[in-house]
């Protein structure tokens, strides 16, 4: 393999995308990772970084673009860390994240299992509904950069409901205006850390600002503020969070104004949301992904569901409309209050939820004879631990839906279910997240001997 040095200068094809939305262009058998290109440009480089089994390099002159590329629509893009595609053609993106899952289930899976369908978004712009703006020790409101804590404003964001940043700005005009200080995580001084919101269908916001206390000087001309700026805002949460910590939300709450909730329909269910209830951040594509899981539990009116990581209830109260029974559990108490909420406002009397770690849970319903026919999983991006999927196992499902946000852990966990006896037998992608690196995926598996119809 050829070795480089820092400042070379070099040329080369880009053949793919690494699971970060890198390009990757192989020079002399050395392989660069380089931002903000685009597969099958021809492009010269110069090399950044020198690490120990590859290389960093940024783009000198684009050779041969790619009819893919196009213009970055966000004025702050390869600053802010959480868009990586904004530079491609949405058809590219959604071919990119595609491979993605793919290459993960081969080469960590080691799985002969091929991605049927990626889901793309109608609207792959203003779509998220949960915006989490931390606050730089400059008082700058908006997002990291990326791989570092440097904040860099960005309230007009591309993927953020409009509102949201409505509501983020007006609390840097309050700190601005009042001499509010914000936090420095450097020293643990300071107040305002994050400002948190969430939207709605209908545009209704809930704001919560999250304190390095309990309270905020000047609180009434905060809420006043706030809903000057985003008068559709239905309450103002403050969220006290002391710890020297890169958790966002403490676990303390005061509602400053109006209610400490917000009303959202998904999947023809009406869901009451509190701050830090599961919600997934995109309502359309998150309606698509989970017609998928239904469609792969492959539902008759009769079965038992176990969904684990429940949330606020949302795939357990789809499940149940095709079921006879579901079972949620999820370890937040207050997505577990809302989740029964949501079960009664919805008149589902065919489920109940526990409150507790998945593990646990897993394990204890194992022990009291629960046989689920389905068990459906959306764990965080860490994936399962080695005991939920023993349990899971051990009830002996004749289906097991896993639904994921890590590609990387989905295989792995694949790879876990195959040597205790269940095999993946269908896979398919959904794009919840455009413009940036994140995918989320559903896998089915079955019983190694058993045998499911192709789709």
């Amino acid at each position: 393999m050829e070795r480089l040095s820092v400042g070379q200068l070099a040329a080369g094809t880009v053949e793919g995308y690494s699971s970060e939305g890198l390009g990757i262009v192989r020079i002399g058998g050395a392989v660069v990772f380089v931002p903000r290109a685009v597969r099958g440009e021809t492009v010269k480089l110069r090399i950044t970084k020198v690490m120990k089994t590859c290389y960093a390099g940024e783009i000198v002159e684009i050779q041969k673009p790619s009819p893919e590329r196009r213009e970055p629509d966000c004025p702050v893009f390869g600053q802010c860390g959480g868009c990586v595609y904004r530079h491609l053609s949405y058809a590219e993106e959604l071919r990119a994240k595609r491979q993605k899952v793919q290459d993960a289930l081969t080469r960590i899976g080691g799985l002969d299992l091929a991605v049927e369908e990626i889901l793309g978004a109608e609207h792959p712009l203003h779509y998220r509904n949960k915006a989490q703006y931390p606050v730089g020790v400059d008082g700058t409101v908006g997002f990291y950069r990326q791989r570092s804590h440097q904040v860099i404003p960005a309230e007009e964001c591309r993927i953020c409901h409009p509102a949201a940043g409505r509501c983020a700005g007006a609390v840097r005009a309050w700190m601005k205006k009042y001499g509010v200080a914000p936090y420095d995580e450097r020293t643990g001084k300071g107040l305002v850390r994050h400002v948190y919101v969430r939207t709605n269908r209908k545009g209704e916001s809930l704001c919560c600002v999250v304190l390095n206390g309990k309270s905020a000087p000047r609180e009434p001309e905060l809420a006043a503020m706030i809903l000057a700026a985003a008068p559709q805002t239905v309450g103002i949460v403050l969220n006290s969070n002391p710890r020297r910590t890169n958790v966002v939300l403490g676990e303390k709450y005061r509602t400053l104004w109006g209610q400490d909730f917000l009303m959202d329909e998904l999947c023809g269910l009406s869901f009451k949301l509190s701050v830090p209830a599961f919600y997934q951040v995109n309502r359309e594509q998150a309606e698509a992904l989970y017609a998928k899981a239904v469609e792969f539990a492959g539902l008759t009116g009769t079965e038992t569901v176990l969904d684990l990581y429940c949330g606020a209830g949302t795939i357990t109260l789809t499940m149940a409309k095709r079921a006879g029974r579901a079972i949620g559990a999820e370890i937040v108490p207050q997505a577990v209050e809302n989740a029964r909420e949501n079960a009664a406002r919805n008149g589902a009397k065919n489920v109940e939820f526990f409150c507790g770690d998945a593990s646990d849970v897993a394990v204890k319903l194992e022990r009291d004879g629960l046989r689920p026919d389905v068990i459906c999983v959306d764990p965080p991006r860490k994936g399962l631990a080695p005991e939920v999927i023993a349990s899971a196992v051990g009830m002996s499902p004749r289906r097991i839906v896993y639904v994921s946000c890590d590609p990387a852990t989905l295989a792995r966990d694949l790879k876990r279910f195959g040597e205790l006896g269940y095999r993946a037998v269908r896979a398919a992608a959904a794009d919840l997240f455009p413009g940036t690196c994140h995918v989320e995926s559903v896998a089915l598996l079955v019983p190694a001997l058993e045998t499911v119809p192709a789709p």
